[in-house]
């Protein structure tokens, strides 16, 4: 029997487009003589389809396609995701489904059992969960099909994932020969690792092969990574697609005297991509696919302050965009250093983007000679410093009104975490691209890109290695008033994705005081980050929808 996975990209409710996909990927599987081609969770619409699964228009435009792509279905037998009504009349009005069709009918509905209501995901919001499946035999072997969430249950994982129920094996105990999985998962730094370990457990530990399909390519700030799948029951990983790109695989399964056997028709087995290069790839796709699926623009313009931040955007931009797409302007004001413009021509001349310089300073004046009575007998301060951010965001703004590009905020998450950002400045933007990545990832991925993936100096040497500033007042270093970045990314990362607590931080990082200033600076400035362009996460627990937290609350303080 053989059997196709195919890794597609979906556009969140262009249910047309994606139909469109489905069938013609299911007329290549036909035309290479598949039994079986299996497509990733929600593959109609789309993952996540959030709250236009409450549209009737919206679920009567999915079964409608649905059936049509059921109708079409020949000898070889389709294996789709999509959501379906619940009929039943109690509980939720739909169903996370897999719809397995042969010869113009459906075989088999399986309804998700498991559904995750942690981080990002909010299925509860919509759908029923489902009582169990049975397998479903197919050319005298039985599968047993799943979707996503419902094999993200056993040890290997994180405590959101801890469930009563492991449908996995509960198939395997009905007779399930070969596990088959539909995701839509996205990708986090360490997800290929985790994914694959977790499979392993389920084939090794139930004795079963799998045969899993994921969603690649970007929704809003979801990136999918694809990693699509087959895993024997030794736990050997036989085919496995690239990450963040589409495509298909091939497997033969035969059954020999009660013993299920498989091997690669279509051998694919890429490596994984090291930590710097998957971020890098993640943040390329997100961009592309938030412009392409969006149509807010087909160009992108950002501020390029001669800093590390600006930098790494503007490689991730021309990279995603075409470099004849990219709008770079340098804005210094008296307080910014020769670098901070010569640096970024350099910078931009070697990526081909385009490169504009306007002197911020005469406007920044204006501005304070306005608030000179007001201010007259301070002291220079913050309110100064915001000024020439605020500035600088009021030119990028009316370029990007003027061009209709799309601005890119270049903030990481070391800065938005404590509030080294400024609302209506810096902040501004359509797409926050690192608003996910600590400051040490963004050093480590330029050093990546000139040694590994240019293999030669790109980014200026300099920009590497200048002390980090924001040069908003003379001789301004970060470290004036933050720790070094290894040790804020240390505090920041074991607070936010680990959710320590203070006590549990100093008792492994020491430095009492240190570790209460930024546990207090991340909780203050949780206003700031509500008020952020929405940004691609790449982490287990990014800012945006997956960390839910009140702005007004004193437990961090208490603790302290």
């Amino acid at each position: 029997m053989k059997i196709r996975l195919v890794q597609l990209n979906p556009v969140i409710g262009d249910i047309k487009g994606n139909t469109e996909m489905i069938r013609e990927a299911y007329a290549a599987a036909v035309r290479g003589n598949a039994d079986l081609v299996i497509f990733p969770e929600l593959s109609v619409c789309g993952y996540p389809p959030m709250d236009l699964l409450e549209r009737h228009d919206f679920i009567e435009s999915i079964n409608r396609h649905v059936e049509q792509l059921v109708t079409e279905t020949k000898q070889t037998a389709l294996l789709i995701g999509a959501p379906v009504r619940n009929p039943g009349g109690k509980g939720r009005p739909l169903y996370n489904a897999a719809i397995l069709a042969r010869g113009g009918k459906v075989l088999h509905t399986t309804h998700k059992t498991l559904l995750p209501t942690y981080d990002v995901f909010d299925e509860f919001r919509y759908f029923e969960p489902g009582n169990g499946s049975v397998p479903v035999e197919l050319d005298g072997i039985r599968f047993g099909v799943t979707i996503c969430e419902d094999i993200w249950n056993n040890e290997n994982e994180v405590i959101y994932h801890v469930y009563d129920k492991s449908p996995a094996a509960d198939l395997k105990k009905s007779g399930a020969e070969v596990l088959i999985n539909i995701s839509a998962s996205p990708f986090t730094r360490r997800k290929p690792e985790l994914r694959e370990q977790m499979l392993r457990n389920h084939a090794t530990n139930l004795d079963i092969p799998i045969l899993y399909a994921n969603q690649v390519g970007a929704n809003t700030e979801l990136v999918f990574d694809g990693d699509s799948m087959y895993m024997d029951a030794n736990g050997d990983v036989l085919s496995r697609l690239p990450l963040f790109e589409t495509g298909f695989t091939d497997i033969e399964i035969t059954k020999d005297s009660g013993q299920i056997r498989s091997k690669a028709i279509n051998y694919t087995h890429t490596q994984i991509p090291g930590a710097e290069e998957r971020l890098f790839k993640a943040l390329v796709l997100g961009l592309r696919d938030y412009l392409t699926k969006t149509s807010f623009a087909s160009k992108a313009l950002l501020g390029l302050s001669g800093g590390i931040d600006s930098a790494l955007v503007s490689v991730i931009a021309a990279e995603a965009l075409g470099p004849q797409n990219v709008l770079a302007v340098t804005m210094p004001s008296e307080f910014s250093s020769e670098g901070s413009v010569t640096d970024s021509e350099t910078l931009a001349g070697n990526l081909g983007i385009g490169f504009e310089e306007i002197d911020v300073s005469p406007l920044y004046n204006t501005f304070v000679d306005q608030l000179e009575p007001l201010f007259k007998g301070t002291e220079f301060g913050v309110a100064e410093e915001n000024i020439q951010s605020r500035s600088r965001g009021v030119l990028l703004m009316a370029i990007s009104n003027k061009f209709g590009h799309i601005l890119l905020n270049t903030g990481n998450k070391s800065e938005m975490a404590v509030g080294y950002c400024t609302l209506y400045g810096d902040m501004a933007g359509g797409l926050s691209i690192l608003s996910d990545v600590y400051k040490t990832e963004v050093y480590n991925i330029c050093r990546w890109l000139n040694e590994s993936y240019y293999g030669k100096e790109v980014i200026p040497n300099a920009i590497i290695t200048k002390p980090p500033s924001a040069e908003l007042r003379p001789d301004q270093k970060d470290s004036d008033s933050l720790p070094d970045y290894g040790t804020l990314d240390g505090i920041l990362h074991r607070y936010i994705e680990k959710q320590m607590s203070v006590d549990e931080v100093v008792g492994e990082l020491g430095e009492e005081d240190t570790v209460k200033r930024i546990f207090r600076l991340v909780d203050l400035n949780e206003y700031k980050r509500r008020q952020a362009a929405p940004g691609l996460r790449v982490s287990s627990k990014a800012f945006g929808s997956g960390r839910r937290l009140p702005i007004v609350q004193q437990w961090t303080k208490q603790q302290g």
